[in-house]
């Protein structure tokens, strides 16, 4: 065998010199992908105090490898915070985009509270949102103009109250998702029976619809709302 030959077959399966660290990144990303959908289908069935020595066994991967892609839980858990409000996000966009804002809203609502009810590591995330770090800010200001935006196309339509608010949905959410965990065991889907229930609260035709007794929360106090439910670290 001739020197060049024997080099070329030495150097077989690893990295070329000139770019040592392809493989390296190819690897180290699709680990970091596995561990990204381990650790959204254990916190969905099993919520966030899930451990990173869990998550590493359902990702099929050494302990050391997932805190080399994160360099602890929180930055894991804010990683897949993010990606939770820009799916809910992407919802809340296609709905804009129906013709009739009142059934937008509602299908919005649907989807949303369907996401809520299923996915146990969302509803905490979302609930107690500083178990994402400081996130809370992200939230609002990616998702909360957007569900603003489809209450008031609703109202415009004159089909739902005027006295409905952005936060108020944000609280529907908080309030079904908590029936939903209560239930879970019994009937998982009773969140659908209340959504029903208050969906024909929204609407401004009902001839004994009340005069709500309350203002609805700022978007500032709804954010102390989030904070404060948040468990201490």
């Amino acid at each position: 065998m001739d020197r060049v030959s024997e080099d070329t077959n030495s150097r077989a399966g690893r990295p070329d010199p000139a770019c040592p660290d392809r493989p390296l990144r190819r690897d180290a990303e699709r680990n970091r992908q596995r561990i990204l959908a381990a650790a959204a289908e254990v916190f969905t069935e099993r919520g966030l105090d899930v451990s990173l020595d869990e998550v590493a066994r359902h990702a099929g991967v050494g302990v050391g490898t997932v805190y080399r892609r994160f360099a602890d839980k929180e930055e894991l858990v804010e990683t897949l915070f993010t990606g939770y409000v820009d799916d809910l996000a992407a919802i809340a966009e296609q709905a804009l985009d129906m013709p009739d804002p009142t059934q937008a809203l509602l299908w919005f609502l649907d989807r949303w509270m369907e996401a809520m009810a299923t996915n146990m590591g969302l509803r905490q995330l979302l609930m107690f949102a500083t178990h994402a770090g400081d996130r809370v800010s992200y939230a609002r200001n990616r998702f909360a103009p957007l569900v603003g935006a489809l209450v008031a196309k609703a109202q415009a339509g004159g089909q739902i109250r005027a006295d409905l608010a952005g936060t108020d949905i944000a609280f529907i959410g908080l309030m079904l998702s908590s029936a939903a965990e209560y239930a879970h065991d019994v009937q998982p889907d009773i969140w659908r029976r209340y959504l029903a229930l208050l969906i024909d609260g929204m609407y401004a035709t009902r001839d004994q619809a009340s005069a709500l007794p309350v203002a609805a929360v700022s978007p500032p106090q709804m954010e102390i709302v989030m904070r404060r439910r948040a468990p201490r670290r």
